[in-house]
């Protein structure tokens, strides 16, 4: 919280906001902000206990939201740090931050933009990178739920580019077959041929896959544990990549661990 507040300070500074022109301090804000996040408190809520209009607690959440989003790791530093680190491959996977639903027409007929059926509910796609243990490193913008992995992934500029960066002899990224286009780069299960199967060899290799990449979930649960308001954003879905990227710096900087 004291980590935020001094972000808001900060910006305040920037801004040239003069001294007791807002109607919240910076730490005040911040209170509000984690209090969103952790809880999932409703705007209505947090505009009544700080006695501040709807539309100011709106904007005050927004600042948070983007400050802490601004202070977000980005994908090459990530990478470098966990080379660094001494790690042996990380982990690509997507994971749906669930949304109200937003009627945004889709490139399908009567189906909305921001519907998964996959998960047979609207949200926004969220690419994650963790480390081998499954500690999220790195977290992309939000695109539109009905999008599959790898279309998430390809239409994020530089992340499969700093991914090749990534891999050699002794490193690799790991990810499930939603990234089966990208094989050539990503190391994905065996995928078995029609009317055949796999053979023990595959198996193996398979069981071996799932067994290393099962860590990547614990990545997503993390963070949707950790803060309540990741399990349904009931802001614009546009927002579900800065509101993920935020909650990565908080979970950063409470567990003092980047890597």
């Amino acid at each position: 919280m004291a980590y935020l507040a001094r972000l808001l300070a900060a910006q305040r500074c920037r801004r040239g906001t003069r001294p007791r022109r807002r109607a919240l301090t910076p730490f005040a804000q911040a209170v509000l902000v984690i209090r969103w996040f952790c809880d999932a408190t409703r705007v209505r809520h947090l505009a009544r206990d700080n006695a501040i209009s709807t539309a100011t607690t709106y904007r005050y959440l927004h600042e948070g939201i983007d400050v802490l989003a601004s202070a977000a790791p980005g994908l090459h530093g990530a990478l470098l740090a966990a080379r660094l680190a001494g790690h042996t491959h990380v982990h690509l996977d997507g994971t749906l931050i669930a949304t109200d639903r937003c009627r945004a027409l889709g490139p399908t007929a009567g189906v909305d933009l921001w519907w998964s059926g996959k998960h047979h509910r609207h949200g926004g796609n969220v690419q994650v990178v963790s480390a081998p243990d499954g500690w999220p490193l790195w977290t992309s913008p939000g695109r539109p739920g009905r999008e599959h992995d790898v279309t998430c992934a390809r239409a994020h500029p530089g992340l499969l580019e700093d991914l090749d960066h990534w891999i050699d002899d002794d490193h690799a990224a790991l990810g499930d077959l939603g990234y089966e286009g990208e094989a050539h780069r990503l190391t994905v299960p065996i995928k078995p041929i029609p009317a055949g199967g796999r053979t023990v060899d595959q198996r193996t290799v398979n069981s071996l896959h799932s067994a290393t990449r099962a860590l990547a979930e614990r990545a997503n649960a993390l963070l949707k544990t950790t803060f309540a308001t990741l399990q349904r954003v009931t802001l614009c879905p546009w927002r579900t990549g800065a509101i993920t990227a935020a909650a990565l710096v908080l979970l950063h900087t409470e567990y003092d661990r980047t890597t």
